[in-house]
């Protein structure tokens, strides 16, 4: 068994290249996003912090993650409702293009 990966840019490289494409587009989204935010790797997988946690995401085996953290805004929450996880997640199926502009607002 491999270590875990310490930074992003380990834990991107341990994916195949079509699933590193799709981290790293997220992660561009992000960034966008949260220019001054801090990355680290926190419960195994990429997380963004500033003030406080921004969101975490993950590869999986038919998804990209995204776990934000609690979305209060009743008609973002409806928008991505058709990528609502069991637990409080989002999942983005590598079968379709990531929704950026949703990635960005949550």
């Amino acid at each position: 068994m491999s270590a875990p990966p310490t930074t992003v840019e380990e834990y991107i490289a341990g994916f195949p290249a079509d699933v590193q494409a799709v981290l790293h587009a997220v992660r561009a989204t992000i960034r966008q996003v949260v220019p001054g935010g801090e990355e680290r790797i926190s419960y195994r997988m990429p997380a963004v912090f500033h003030h406080g946690v921004v969101a975490y995401y993950g590869a999986f085996k038919h998804h990209l993650g995204l776990f934000p953290p609690v979305v209060a805004d009743p008609a973002l929450r409806a928008r991505a409702a058709a990528y609502a996880g069991p637990k409080g997640n989002l999942q983005f199926p590598y079968s379709q293009p990531p929704p950026h502009e949703l990635i960005a607002e949550v």
